[in-house]
């Protein structure tokens, strides 16, 4: 046996043996597409870009970066490719030719995107971002395995770190590998690498305002991980996950490590002449192949077994790579624990595959499951219906911004799964049960005495107000109304499906469509009939909910009186006939009603569902009128599904059957139980 072949057998055992180890890598492409700005097809920006993507894969494979702008003087589209630097360059040009495949399938017609694949970056947009630091977006996975002595494990990874980001910034690639000794026998290993259209001073900075962020993740607990930048890129293991080959290109960074921690570099071969050397040789080359063959069999078995294994249970290891898509302001209102990508063998798991016994309920955009993830948790699962004409990168993308709504009045959308076929949106599951259990249940609703009343009144008015205003997206609910109401331990209220309508079915917040999403009974005459939507959809709905509460009747299938064919007109009949009082609920006998609160909330409830939109109050009005009383408020006018008595026997009451007919199942998390209604506009 050479001597080549001596260290060929180490390496083969070493490749062996770090095949068992669970990998993090990009085996999906993590990608960030614009919503804001797209082309359409045959366009001047798309045949630039198609030239773009022609000279970054023609270029990009010889050095390893290259950036390029196509285009007149119209329509310019700017791209740049970047490979990992221990990559070969039939690696680099296999990566970039995929990068330019999955980003045209992902990002269809989107002006600007990004995309990560494990090997490579790509990036383009119709504004030019070379030469500029860009730290505004990044994109977290991590390995869940945690690292002992975590303390330490994250000093070492710091002083890695920030010794690699002084190498690589440094350098003609900006690219740096190394590693630091953690114990006699394990190793953190470090990869970081900039655009090289960076300068060096703007490569350095890039990368340590990173670092920080990348001890962080997954609680500062984790062995593992990756920072996606869109100037830069981090990624530690512990194990060699980058090529070995760049390993003898590259020394270890210049790191100043505590005594109890030595920077492992390449000891030097010695070369000792005489019979000694020749004796230890001989005996090499016998004693290695035995003991390879002895130890490689059992290693070979438990690695064809752990990957037959691995395999079918990839994609629930898959789902403990946790991918968070963040900006730089919201790094703070998703907990790092908490995953947005589901994976459907876990929730299939959670949830007994879907069983009977752990359905809550059936709603209009599918049924409801309770389920309990392997730590515990409990959480509600809503299995969407496949009859959406929305891609599954827009919904991903948006359930990702969604997610990031924030309020102890909105229902927690903890994410989403995506995969064979299905559409499964995941909530923080509530086990008091929706609004509607309690509110129109003879025996039930006792236990929603005023106070109680009161604080659901408000908390919804609060809630509807975040999504209106205060959030970063302007949502529109579309289907506000008992059931979609649900109550935690101390029945303070938090709105549920709060944006679904928006991520299901349109991605307007205000404008008209043809498809008419909502229960008739809480949707607004301008919404009905022509299709027109706005804040004031939303307001409608609140205003009959707020009627529904004080008064504890029902107005999908009201039946009151004959001269009133609806709670509208009901409550308009007691108002102006002097008898307010007489809509209270029954059950609201106790020593805690307030009877001027009582009045302002049915007065606040007219004021919402007036015929006129525009003359309807906003939220924000809405949350001021009931926390002060010095001011007045306006007259009523006549709701908007007010009929004189004259017309009761011309005109029947249009009721919603299905909804009348639904399920009325116990104890759902965000079930809608009457939640689509197509109509033809008129």
């Amino acid at each position: 046996m050479s001597k080549d072949t001596m260290p060929s057998c180490c390496f083969l055992l070493i490749a062996i043996i770090f095949s068992c180890i669970p990998h993090i890598f990009l085996s999906d492409a993590a990608q960030i597409c614009s919503s804001d700005s797209n082309y359409t097809s045959n366009s001047t920006f798309e045949t630039s870009l198609n030239l773009l993507f022609t000279s970054l894969i023609s270029n990009t494979p010889a050095t390893g970066f290259y950036n390029d702008t196509k285009g007149d003087a119209t329509e310019h589209a700017y791209g740049l490719a970047l490979c990992r630097g221990d990559v070969s360059i039939d690696v680099c040009n296999n990566c970039v030719n995929s990068s330019v495949q999955q980003i045209i399938q992902l990002c269809p017609q989107q002006k600007s995107a990004i995309i990560w694949l494990d090997n490579c970056i790509l990036r383009y947009s119709n504004q030019s971002f070379f030469s500029s630091v860009d730290t505004s977006v990044k994109y977290f996975i991590w390995n869940t395995g945690n690292a002992s002595e975590p303390e330490r494990f994250n000093k070492l990874l710091g002083q890695l770190m920030y010794g690699l980001a002084v190498k690589a910034s440094g350098s003609t690639r900006l690219f740096a590998i190394g590693s630091v000794d953690f114990t006699s026998l394990e190793k953190i290993y470090g990869l970081l690498m900039c655009t090289r259209d960076l300068s060096k001073e703007d490569c350095n900075m890039c990368l340590s305002s990173y670092i920080p962020q990348i001890q962080n993740l997954g609680n500062g607990h984790q062995q593992g991980g990756v920072l996606l930048g869109m100037s830069c890129y981090l990624r530690f293991e512990v194990y060699p996950f980058y090529n070995f080959s760049a390993i003898t290109a590259d020394t270890s960074p210049p790191v100043s490590s505590p005594p109890d921690a030595i920077v492992r570099t390449s000891p030097p071969v010695s070369s000792v002449p005489g019979k000694s050397n020749k004796t230890a040789t001989v005996i090499a080359a016998i004693a290695i192949p035995a003991v390879a063959a002895v130890v490689l069999l059992p290693v070979t078995c438990f690695c064809l077994r752990k990957r037959w294994v691995n395999k079918k249970r990839a994609k629930k290891i898959n789902a403990k790579h946790r991918p968070v898509v963040l900006d730089g302001r919201d790094e703070q209102e998703l907990p790092d624990a908490e995953s947005l990508l589901f994976d459907l063998v876990t929730l299939k798991e959670a949830t007994d595959d879907f069983s009977e016994a752990n359905k809550l309920g059936q709603g209009g955009f599918g049924p409801v499951y309770k389920g309990v993830l392997d730590d515990g948790q409990q959480i509600a699962v809503k299995r969407l219906s496949g009859n959406s004409s929305q891609g599954l990168i827009e919904l991903k993308n948006e359930v990702f911004l969604v997610a990031k709504l924030q309020h102890r009045n909105l229902v927690r959308l903890l994410g989403c799964c995506l995969q064979e076929q299905e559409r499964l949106l995941v909530y923080e599951y509530l086990p008091n049960t929706s609004l509607d259990k309690f509110l129109f249940d003879s025996v039930r609703r006792r236990q929603l005495d005023w106070r109680s009343r009161y604080k659901i009144i408000e908390g919804i008015a609060r809630g509807l107000l975040y999504l209106h205003e205060d959030s970063r997206l302007k949502i529109i609910h579309r289907d506000l109304k008992a059931s979609n109401i649900l109550l935690d331990g101390d029945m303070n209220p938090k709105i549920s499906d709060f944006g679904l309508a928006k991520l299901f079915d349109i991605d307007e917040t205000q404008g008209n469509t043809s498809q008419i999403a909502g229960t008739y009974g809480y949707m607004p005459p301008e919404y009905v009939r022509q299709g027109v939507f706005s804040t004031k959809l939303d307001v409608y709905s609140y205003g009959v909910l707020v009627l529904e509460i004080v008064t504890g009747r029902k107005n999908s299938g009201f039946q009151a009186s004959e001269n009133a064919p609806d709670l509208l007109t009901y409550v308009w009949q007691h108002w102006t006939g002097g008898t307010p009082l007489d809509l209270k609920d029954q059950s609201l006998d106790g020593d805690d009603f307030r009877t001027e609160e009582m009045l302002r909330c049915v007065h606040i409830g007219l004021l919402c569902v007036h015929e006129d939109p525009t003359q309807r109050p906003s939220m924000t009005s809405i949350v001021l009128m009931l926390n002060s009383y010095s001011s007045s408020l306006p007259a009523p006018s006549p709701p908007t599904y007010y009929f004189p008595s004259y017309m009761m026997n011309r005109v029947q009451p249009m009721i919603d059957e299905s909804s009348s007919q639904k399920s009325e199942k116990t104890g759902i998390n965000s079930v809608n139980d009457a939640s689509i209604t197509e109509m033809d506009p008129r």
